[in-house]
């Protein structure tokens, strides 16, 4: 029977692409608006590819966020930003995030969650601070405990480690078998969950394809916000009695 579901955070909880969107509107009008997708695409692969390097000290947070953008932009023909537009991207972009707000079906899926015996919690790649600040705007201690929330800086490891979810396992007091993380990345979240022997819920609204990796298969996929707490219902006899 389940007891806990823990969820990712970025573009799990809320759409981060549009606050990326705002700020490249804002400080590179020149991207098309058909590049805006793409971008933020290539700018979450980045991201995803290269934290590591700041959690083993080889970049600075600075140098990860100049690389990240300018990267992206160079994928897509553009030409790179100079050390003082990115910053002023990076800016941008942080402003545009303190408006952030939980998507109305996640807020729906946590009202009912927390009505239900299942313990929630928080797995989130990213800096500290960085990440605590959308915790924060995102209100989530609404419904999840701090002591449930595990940052990924913080910690020394990141998604996918096996490492981060067995730390997760230990403070939050988790059984693998009974545990379900949901998220929107395979390889961060599906991957990294699974080889923790972890339940997985990929909410894929981005319609991404699936990587191949053998014997790594989400327990299920859902394509849109507004299918989480059908979704999430549907893992144990046990809650769903409770609709």
């Amino acid at each position: 029977m389940l007891n806990a579901v823990i969820f990712d955070v970025d573009d799990t909880l809320y759409d981060q692409q549009q606050p990326f969107r705002n700020a490249v509107t804002t400080i590179i009008p020149e991207v098309a608006t058909t590049d805006l997708h793409p971008l933020y695409i290539r700018f979450r692969v980045h991201s995803d590819d290269h934290f590591g390097k700041v959690i083993s000290k080889e970049w600075t947070l600075e140098e990860f966020r100049t690389f990240r953008l300018c990267q992206s932009l160079i994928d897509l023909g553009y030409s790179p930003l100079s050390n003082d537009a990115s910053r002023l991207f990076q800016a941008t972009y942080e402003t545009e995030l303190d408006n952030i707000q939980l998507h109305p079906a996640v807020e729906e899926t946590l009202n009912t969650l927390a009505s239900l015996p299942i313990k929630l919690g928080i797995i989130t790649n990213g800096p500290t601070d960085h990440q605590q600040k959308k915790i924060d705007q995102l209100e989530l201690t609404r419904w999840i405990h701090p002591e449930y929330m595990l940052i990924s800086q913080a910690t020394g490891y990141q998604k996918p480690d096996i490492e981060l979810f067995q730390l997760a396992e230990e403070r939050f007091d988790l059984d693998p078998s009974r545990t379900l993380y949901v998220g929107d990345n395979f390889d961060n979240d599906v991957f990294g969950c699974k080889q923790a022997g972890w339940q997985a819920l990929w909410l894929n609204h981005r319609r991404r394809q699936a990587p191949e990796i053998k014997n790594c298969h989400p327990d299920c996929t859902l394509t849109a916000f507004e299918e989480l707490t059908e979704g999430i219902l549907s893992f144990t006899d046990a809650v769903v009695m409770a609709r």
